[in-house]
This record gives C-alpha cells, structure tokens and sequence, in this order.
C-alpha cells in the first residue's frame, strides 16, 4: 500500500488527469441535449450555477470569518475557490433535472469529479497536504534509530568553528551527503500531556560519531494539522539539506513537536484544564528531550521556535515568554491572540471567562512585558492575507518597542499558505545560520525569490 500513500496530491498525474476528466465530462454533458430546448436549458442551468456561486461564497465566508468554525480565516483564494467549485457542481446538478438517463448520469460523475477536482485544487493553493498519506494523518517518516543518535562529542572539534576549520582543511570524517528525518515520542514526563509522535530532522554532521554541537530549530505546524507537516508540506528537511550541503554537513537541528494532542484540538499553547498542559510539554518536556538526547547547543542564541498559523502565534507567545531558552523566533501567517473560535468563547472555555488570565498568554502583551528583549523575531505573511498582515504589524511594532531584531516580509503571490511558510522558512534557515555562527550567505533578504521586505529595523538586511 506504500504506492497509494506516496502518491501526489499537489502535482504529478493525479491532479493533471482529475482536471482533464473534469473538464471532458463537463464539456460533454455541455453538447448532450436536454429535454426542453438545448440554449435556452443552457441559460437556466448557467444561472443556477451563478446562484451557486454567491449563496456559496456567503456560506463559506460567514462559516470562516465571521463564525471562524476552522479557528482562522481561509483567505479570500480559497473561498473564491469553494465558491466556484459549489457554482460548477450547481450547474450539473441542475442539468440533471431536465436530461435523458445518458446526460444525468453523465452529469453527477462530472459533479463528484468536479468535487474532488476542486478539493485538490483547494489543497495545492493551501499547500496542506502533499501525498494521499497525509491526507489520512499517515506518518511519513521511519522512527528514530538509536543508531543514528549521537551525543556532542567530547574531544575536539566539538564546535562549530572546530568543524569549518576542518572542513576547509578537507579534514573531515566521512559523513551521508544528505541528512535525515524520522518520528519519535517524546515522553510527557513532567505536562503528561497527550501528544502525537513528533518529527526530528538530522544534518549530515550530526549523523557522524563524534558530531559537533548544533543550533536547534523547534517548529510548529497549524491547527488542524500534524506534526510533520513542516517536513512534508513545508519541505523543511530538503530546505536544510541545501544549506548542509553548502556548509560542510552543517546545518540546525530540526524538531517538530505536537502542541496540540490532535487534530481537532487547538490547545492555544497554554496549560489549561481544557486539553491539558501543552505549554509544559513544549517548554520542559521537549526542551529536556533535545538537550539530553540530540547533539545541540544549550544557550538561547542557538535556539530558534518557529511555526505556521496557530503554531506561529504559538511560537511567538512561548518565544517571547520563555527567552531563555529560545533567543529567534520565527512566525508564517501568526495570529494576533490564541484563539479556538471566538474571543469570547475562548476566554470563557479556556480560561473561566478570566479576561487577565488569558491577556497573559497574549503575544503583544507576552512581549510587552519581558521588554527589554535582543531576541529576533522574523514574520511572513502571505500578500493575498491581509488578516496575517495587519497582525504581523502589529505585533513587530510592539517586538521593535522591546528592542528585539525584527524582520517582517510579505510574500508576493500567496494567501495563508504553505506557499507563504517555505519562502519565509528558506530566508529564515540562511539568517539562523548566519546568526549562530553556522556559516554566512552574503544575502540580502529582498533578494529571495517573491520576498517584500516590510520591516528590517536592524543591519540584518544586509546579512
């Protein structure tokens, strides 16, 4: 069954052929003639299909920004995209209604592939889910061998520097050109909060026996979503194997836990009795794991905390709050408070309608109040997400008035995407990298492919 979960969804013949037979049944049914006049049904039918297209608009809208039933807004792509799908089955189901038995059953095959049609073209905007595997929650990874786990060395070269040195001396040991990515359960020993397995990435310098130690990068994927979203959607272990491969093996050691438990839940990041003590499990438990299990750095400046939607207000919220252990932070299409539905209903569920308890989980606030900071804090929003941008205003405006490095940039061309994630994630990893010492790039951030630099209030830019 290894084939059927492998296979793409968003690019490759599946996609291609699913259009092509969309398109042939509709144009099909389209020729076949009705029963009460071949234009003049045609009219009807398109206009039913207009119908369909406003009334499904409204619904989706009012369902994602005004009820907020998927927690965040879907943007204005994809609800144009549903609205259209609902108009395109719309008009088959109307031809349906005045067609012989060949043209009927003609028309709701076309209507299911439309459906799926529109679904995949709805995921390859989102960029969510990458193969039929992830669809169904699969986990794509191998688990985490004892064998491939390796502690800092001892003896020199145990550092970085060391390394680079060795490796312009073409002294290094004999190491896989590319790293790996594998599950692991990391233990709930003191939050006993209920996560799913997590994803762990391994440069090719960390897979030697006697490895150098390593920044850490701890990213978190949206709500709904699953922990290793950020290496399957989010490409994340190919992003670091390119840089690997241009800084003799080195490259951050990447982790991807669960704050959620799963994937209906939005803990909001915070211990509460709702869905337990995520922000424990993340802070202490994860945190401990890393230190005593991989080989990485121990202080904050080698330490990034990063993720997407939910997970980028997650790792704003716990960055700032937490500085000693994370000193970057990294948000794609954040939001401006945790919130599972409405304000009102998460203050009310979460936190016993405690207005004050809740504002103290609150980025603004959070940031606010550990002032000042030399953290980093690099934002990307999507230029078809307006929402994630005023957001992302908002909250720089308050990280600079705290004295944290702050880049902000708008990605040309997409919503609240994945999209928008891998161009930021791409820029990111190269300043991380530059920052902890890992090797420099010579770039500008403007200089990323569909990259607007909004805010640089520090020499970054010109990293």
């Amino acid at each position: 069954m290894d084939w059927f979960y492998n296979i793409n969804l968003l690019e490759g013949w599946l996609p291609t052929t699913l259009k092509a037979l969309t398109l042939l049944g509709f144009i099909a049914v389209i020729l076949l003639k009705s029963k009460d006049g071949w234009f003049s049904s045609l009219l009807k039918q398109f206009g039913w299909g207009f119908i369909g297209t406003i009334v499904g608009y409204i619904v989706v809208w009012l369902l994602s920004d005004v009820f907020l039933v998927f927690g965040v807004s879907l943007g204005r792509v994809i609800e144009f995209n549903i609205a259209f799908g609902i108009g395109f089955i719309s008009v088959l189901v109307a031809m349906c209604f005045d067609s012989g038995t060949l043209r009927k059953v003609l028309a709701i095959i076309t209507a299911f592939l439309t459906l799926i049609t529109f679904a995949l073209r709805v995921d390859i905007i989102y960029g969510e889910y990458s193969t039929v595997g992830s669809l169904f929650g699969r986990n794509q990874f191998a688990a985490l061998e004892s064998k491939n786990v390796h502690k800092a060395s001892a003896t020199r070269p145990n550092t970085v520097e060391e390394w680079k040195k060795l490796g312009e001396e073409n002294k290094l040991p004999e190491m896989p050109k590319k790293g790996i990515v594998r599950s692991v359960d990391i233990p709930a020993t003191t939050s006993n909060f209920k996560a799913r397995t997590a994803n762990v990435y391994l440069p090719p310098a960390a897979l030697t026996k006697n490895p150098p130690k390593l920044p850490v990068m701890v990213v978190m994927a949206g709500q709904p979503g699953t922990p290793d979203r950020f290496f399957s959607a989010g490409l994340l272990g190919d992003k670091l194997d390119n840089y690997a491969a241009k800084h003799y093996g080195l490259a951050p050691i990447a982790v991807s836990p669960d704050q959620n438990g799963t994937i209906t839940h939005n803990s909001l990041c915070s211990d509460t009795p709702v869905f337990g003590n995520a922000e424990t499990y993340l802070t202490r438990d994860v945190t401990n794991w890393i230190k005593k299990t991989l080989p990485v750095e121990t202080s904050a400046d080698k330490w990034l905390i990063g993720g997407y939607s939910q997970g980028g207000t997650c790792a704003t919220q716990l960055g700032a709050a937490y500085p000693n252990i994370y000193g970057h932070i990294y948000s794609a299409g954040g939001e401006i408070e945790p919130t599972d539905g409405s304000h009102n209903s998460t203050v009310k569920r979460f936190f016993n309608g405690n207005e004050k308890e809740f504002d103290k989980h609150v980025p603004i606030n959070i940031i606010r109040s550990h002032a000042p900071s030399k953290q980093t804090w690099f934002s990307a929003a999507g230029q078809l997400d307006p929402k994630s941008q005023k957001n992302q205003k908002a909250i720089s405006a308050e990280a600079m008035k705290a004295g944290m490095s702050v880049t902000t940039v708008v990605v040309k061309g997409t919503a609240h995407d994945w999209h928008t994630v891998n161009a930021g994630m791409t820029a990111q990893i190269d300043l991380f990298g530059t920052e902890t010492g890992l090797g420099e790039t010579g770039r500008q951030i403007s200089s990323y492919p569909n990259l607007q630099v909004v805010t640089a209030n520090t020499n970054r830019e010109s990293d």
